[in-house]
Parts: C-alpha cells; structure tokens; sequence
C-alpha cells in the first residue's frame, strides 16, 4: 500500500509525463508547455515546423517532448493544415554509408518537427531523378530534400517549382533553389595539406571522375591540387584514379593500380570513407604498413573509419547540421514559396586518427 502511495505521489508531482501502466492518460500540448516553460502556442509552433522560434526555445521544447513521450495526433494535424505531413528525402545510394547516416540524421530532425519522412533512392540515374522529383511532388509530400548526382543547372531547373524543395550536396544550382553544401574545396585541401605537413611528398588521389561529374569530384579535386601547389609538390595526373563509383572495391582496385606503378605513391587521399577502406585492404594484402608505408585519408568520417584497423584519418561534414538546416529552409520554403533562395554553407571537422599520425586530433574549420 505504501508503494501505490508513493508512486501516486510521483505522478502527481509531474503530472505531464506519460505513464508507463497504461491507466493514465497520454501526455498533451499543455503538459509539454508546461515542462518547457513555454506556452501552449509556442510548443504548437514548434511542433508544426515554423520557422520564427528561437534555436534555444525550439531545442527546450523538443527536448520536453522527448521527456514526455508526446506524440501528436499527426493526421487531424494535418488535415487542418490542407497538408500531408510528409516530406521526401531523394539520395543517390542507401548502401553507401555516408547517405545511410545523413538519412538517420534527417529522420530525427523530421521528427522533431512532427513530419513523415520519406526516402526515395536514385541510383544517380538522371531519369529516375527527374521522376522521383515529379513523382513524390505529386500531391504526396509537401516538399522534399534532394541530393542529385546527375541533374544540375539547367537540367535542374526544369524540375524545380513542382514542390518545394531543398537541395543538398555539391551540384550547382545556380542559385534556383535553397542549397546546403559543405565547403569540399576547403576540406579536401585541408585534408591534403595535413597529408604534405607530414614529409609526404607523392600524393594520390582516388574518386576523381570525368565530366559530367562536376560536383563533389570536381571541388575534392580542386582542394587536393591547390594543396599540393601550396606544399610546392608537383602535380602528376597518372596519381589522380578515376572511380566509377565511391565503393570499397572501387577503391581497393584504384590502391593496387597505383602501387603497381614504377614510382607508387607515399600517401593517398581517398573523396569518401568507402574508398579509403578499400584501399586499406589493398595495402594489408601487399604486406604494406599504414602510415609508415603509406598514409590514408578518407572523406565523410563515416562509422566505419573509427573502428577500422589501422583507425582512418577522414574530414567530418557536420551530418547534424545538414540535416536540421536543410529542413529548416524547407519549412521556410513550404510556409513561404516565393522567397529567394538561400544557400547555407555548413561546417567540416578533421579528425587525424591512425592512419595518418598514428595518433587522434581534431582540426575544427
């Protein structure tokens, strides 16, 4: 009888919080305010998406929301509002582990702001981007988040003004649509002068693609020969290796090409984690140590690079803030479509681990 007692006395002390035996009721838009400190208004603002809450209030009360075990009644929501609730994120490959964690990070972002989210996959087919844009515009989301490989510029714009929509990733735009990118000049050539700093003087690339790949590619690329103009090394182009794709056995091959040359290199900076995993195995099969033999950088800082053996050295987009920016001028956009577009530049990490130093440091941009 105590124990009833004392458990009553719990809940009536926070009287917002769900109970766990299934007798009380549910936790409400009061019940959060309350907890956040916040008005009933404010927690329905937040929860709807828009866009004027301040980061703190807005982090307050989705934090309560989370303590509270709230859930919203999303489909009465959403009918008042003539809307869906949903909204699309295209991505070029769900089994590359960098898209699989960006996805994770955008899920949680759309929960927090009470929507659905849908992922669709292209392939980096220019068709099925195309389709897929049209397709989810269709009166099935009420915008949608976008990481094209194929379409750009022009190709680009044909598709925009169906459904709002934000892209992300490094196609150019030309200035048509919201844009969240990273700056992969920046990074790579960071990357690469960390490479020089540490007396390596033949240093490969691997990810360059040809035309029409003039995104990611292309800016990786440009960082990595600006770094090596910096640390006064000469460019070879027989050290740059063409990928088809950004996967580990892509990436394994392109190391064996290159140690297979008359003069191999001494460090290799690989444009994703998957590359330089690759290559790892390559150099483990040929005997060679990393980084006494052979220094490897990655790019994307993906799971995988922290637990490898040796542990990869590998610049970090901020996968967080891609997510919420890229939401948050969604909503922007949904609330008010003829805005002009924005283009928000996020931020990089450098995390020099083993196979690169031997060593873990962190080099914040």
């Amino acid at each position: 009888m105590t124990a009833v007692k004392q458990q009553t006395t719990r809940d009536q002390a926070a009287p917002g919080r769900k109970r766990s035996d299934g007798a009380g009721r549910s936790a409400t838009v009061k019940d959060v305010a309350t907890l956040a400190g916040v008005s009933p208004k404010t927690v329905s603002n937040v929860i709807n998406g828009f866009v004027h809450v301040s980061p703190a209030t807005r982090e307050r009360v989705q934090r309560a929301i989370r303590e509270l075990g709230y859930r919203p009644n999303r489909v009465a929501r959403n009918l008042r509002r003539g809307s869906t609730g949903m909204i699309g994120l295209v991505l070029p490959e769900l089994d590359v582990p960098y898209f699989a964690e960006l996805g994770r990070h955008f899920l949680t972002t759309a929960e927090e702001h009470g929507r659905t989210l849908l992922i669709e996959q292209t392939l980096g087919d220019r068709e099925r981007e195309a389709a897929v844009i049209h397709g989810l515009g269709d009166q099935v989301v009420d915008g949608m988040v976008v990481s094209p490989l194929a379409l750009h510029g022009s190709a680009l714009a044909n598709h925009l003004g169906t459904v709002p929509l934000v892209l992300i990733g490094e196609r150019p735009s030309g200035g048509l649509a919201d844009h969240v990118v990273i700056d992969n000049v920046a990074a790579a050539q960071q990357a690469v002068s960390h490479l020089a700093a540490g007396g390596r003087r033949r240093i490969a690339a691997i990810g360059v693609q040809p035309e029409p790949y003039i995104g990611t590619p292309l800016l990786r690329r440009t960082g990595y020969r600006q770094a090596l103009e910096e640390a006064g090394l000469p460019l070879d182009p027989r050290l740059e290796r063409e990928t088809p794709r950004y996967h580990l056995a892509e990436g394994a091959r392109a190391m064996a090409a290159l140690l297979d040359r008359a003069e191999p290199p001494d460090a290799v900076f690989c444009f994703n984690d998957a590359l330089a995993l690759g290559a790892l195995r390559t150099l483990y099969e040929r005997g060679l140590r990393v980084p006494d033999d052979m220094a490897v950088m990655g790019f994307d800082d993906i799971e995988a690079a922290r637990y490898s053996t040796p542990s990869l050295s590998s610049v970090a987009p901020d996968k967080t803030a891609i997510a919420r920016h890229a939401i948050d001028l969604l909503l922007e956009r949904i609330e008010a479509p003829d805005r002009p577009p924005q283009e928000v530049v996020v931020g990089h990490t450098l995390h020099v681990r083993e196979s690169t130093e031997g060593g873990v440091a962190r080099i914040a941009h």
